[in-house]
């Protein structure tokens, strides 16, 4: 595919995420506002996506997507404990601010980005198991890690609820998120051999088809309202993001083996622009706060120009 097509492609995606942006710097939309498209994306139109994609998928196909997911937890959670490793010990961030560091490095706004940009490449039929794993790998294995990690770093300044209290409490509320419990769900079905009826995906469908363009609209809002800080910190976390953990992935997926379709879909599903889920989690924690904001922005502007080049490289 030539760069000029791709830029076709990618021009529709880009338009309604600048549509949000001015949305969100102009159009009267404010944190609140944006939280709550943003809620109707994650729990909602996407979950409902997702379950109707995957109960029309048969058996064999989820088997046969074993290395793909081995491929974006290594691709995902493996990058998070490297940056967090030497985020803490070369460059000495307390522990807390390192999980947050490392989580908004690791962390792609796939729930967002991915069914608009993958199914223009593949159709939506082809994408949504990928999408669907990329949800169960950050929602209900990272996100979990990265509040353990960083309650550990706070009880180091005399926190006092116990660890095993909130490690638990951070695994039940990342199973509780609909994009970890709903792919889950739909997976646990098909393999029970249940098969949905057509007026339960109709249903479904009837809501999980606003994804696409309300996902993408809610990303620019975000950006649009943040205000960025152009400091090293935010720099490197964006830089993490779009463009050295799709290399490692890449690396990862080559050396698992999979099919030249399966490694574009895994580093272009790593190398999507930084999360505000991520960004909320730094602001809960008081740390990090304003460098993954940034970084958020930053990430988002360097995706118009990483995305085209990763696609004209790999499709």
């Amino acid at each position: 595919m030539n760069f000029f097509s791709i830029l076709i492609l990618l021009a529709p995606i880009f338009f309604v995420i600048l549509l949000g942006w001015f949305a969100g710097r102009y159009g009267g939309y404010d944190g609140k506002s944006s939280k709550g498209i943003s809620s109707f994306v994650t729990k909602y139109a996407l979950p409902a996506h997702f379950l109707a994609s995957t109960l029309a998928t048969p058996k064999d196909e989820f088997k046969a997507e074993i290395p793909l997911m081995v491929t974006l937890v290594l691709g995902i959670i493996g990058f998070y404990i490297i940056v967090l490793l030497v985020v803490r010990y070369v460059f000495s961030y307390q522990l807390t601010g390192a999980s947050m560091f490392s989580l908004n490095s690791a962390q792609p706004t796939f729930a967002f980005m991915g069914i608009s940009v993958l199914g223009s490449l593949y159709g939506a039929g082809e994408v949504a198991i990928p999408i669907a794993i990329t949800g169960i790998v950050v929602n209900a294995l990272l996100d979990p890690l990265s509040i353990i990690i960083g309650t550990i770093g706070e009880k180091a300044a005399d926190r006092t609820e116990g660890l095993g209290k909130v490690t638990l409490k951070a695994i039940l509320h990342g199973l509780s998120v609909p994009l970890a419990w709903a792919p889950l769900l739909g997976t646990l079905l098909v393999f029970l051999g249940f098969k949905a009826p057509d007026l339960i995906g109709n249903m479904l469908d009837m809501i999980g088809t606003t994804t696409s363009g309300v996902a993408l609209f809610a990303v620019g809002v975000t950006v649009g309202i943040k205000k960025i800080k152009f400091s090293f910190p935010a720099f490197s976390i964006a830089f993490l993001k779009t463009v050295v953990q799709p290399i490692f992935t890449f690396g990862i997926a080559l050396l698992i083996g999979l099919t030249a379709d399966e490694v574009t879909k895994s580093v272009l599903l790593v190398a999507f622009p930084g999360s505000a889920v991520a960004v909320m989690i730094s602001t809960q924690f008081k740390s990090q706060e304003a460098e993954t904001a940034s970084a958020f922005v930053i990430s988002a502007i360097l995706s118009l120009i990483t995305l085209p080049i990763l696609i004209s490289l790999l499709v």
